[in-house]
């Protein structure tokens, strides 16, 4: 999966997969963990928040089910 760079401080990448609604997130210590089920409207949320590292703990981290990849 593709990931884009974002302006955050425990954030590194972010990347979307339409068709299995999957985002994967490097954070800056290197890991990558995706996250399932997650819809299209909120990884565009994610992209677009002024703070990306507080979108995706308030919105993101704890809502769907996590697999670490790295």
């Amino acid at each position: 999966m593709e990931r884009k760079r974002v302006n955050a401080t425990n954030l590194r990448s972010v990347g979307y997969d339409p068709s299995s609604q999957t985002i994967e997130v490097e954070f800056t210590s290197g890991s990558i963990i995706q996250y399932s089920r997650v819809s299209p409207e909120v990884h565009r949320r994610l992209m677009a928040a002024p703070s990306p590292g507080s979108y995706f703990k308030d919105n993101i981290e704890e809502e769907y089910t996590a697999r670490r990849i790295r």
